[in-house]
């Protein structure tokens, strides 16, 4: 499932002196989707990131995954490539497999966001539609591990039914995969916002 959907509100943070100190690096959006095939292996992941404010600036950001290559799509290559390699290379979703080195892309990218009904990111010639929310819920943990550095996050979470990933128009295979319980869903598509990462 994503990198937050299965995991449990931090109900008792831990107070000590580090966590305190940590400062926001990031604030914004990550919705996203991971596809599989009838074997279960990924067969895409792609990460869009709405950035209103971070250490590295700001704007939308597309990053996606296939077995052969990693591209990063957005108008900044300081942002682009700071988001693929300081945080999507290390989500879970990616654990044990490849990461080649990424492909920057410079071109405008944009990424809505919608709590209510999905997301929609267009970045060069990748099209990302999540959609079928079905359900919205809060997270935060202060032990979200990215590489060597531990940081905080709190967003709103949305899992989403449907999902797909074409390139130059055409349709990546895979499926989304769900799982979870009725009062809890989880999938490995979803919208997200209010999205606060702290190192």
């Amino acid at each position: 499932m994503s990198h937050v959907s299965d995991c449990q509100p931090t109900t008792e943070p831990s107070m000590t002196t580090d966590v305190a100190a940590r400062k926001p690096i990031l604030v914004g959006a990550n919705p996203g989707v991971q596809l599989f095939d009838s074997s279960g292996d990924c067969t895409a992941y792609g990460s869009c990131w709405r950035v209103d404010w971070s250490t590295h600036g700001s704007g939308d950001v597309v990053v996606l995954w296939q077995p052969e290559r990693v591209v990063a799509v957005g108008s900044d290559s300081e942002l682009s490539l700071w988001l693929a390699e300081s945080f999507v290379r290390y989500f879970p979703e990616l654990e044990g497999l490849e990461w080649p080195g990424v492909e920057y892309r410079q071109s405008p990218a944009r990424v809505q966001v919608d709590l209510a009904t999905g997301a929609v990111a267009r970045a060069g010639d990748i099209d990302i539609y999540i959609d079928g929310v079905l359900d919205r819920r809060c997270f935060s943990t202060d032990e979200f591990q990215l590489g060597p550095t531990t940081s905080s996050l709190q967003l709103v979470l949305g899992p989403c039914a449907r999902a797909s990933i074409s390139v130059r128009d055409r349709r990546t295979p895979g499926h989304v995969r769900l799982g979870g319980t009725e009062d809890r869903p989880s999938s490995s598509a979803f919208t997200a916002d209010a999205e606060v990462w702290s190192q």
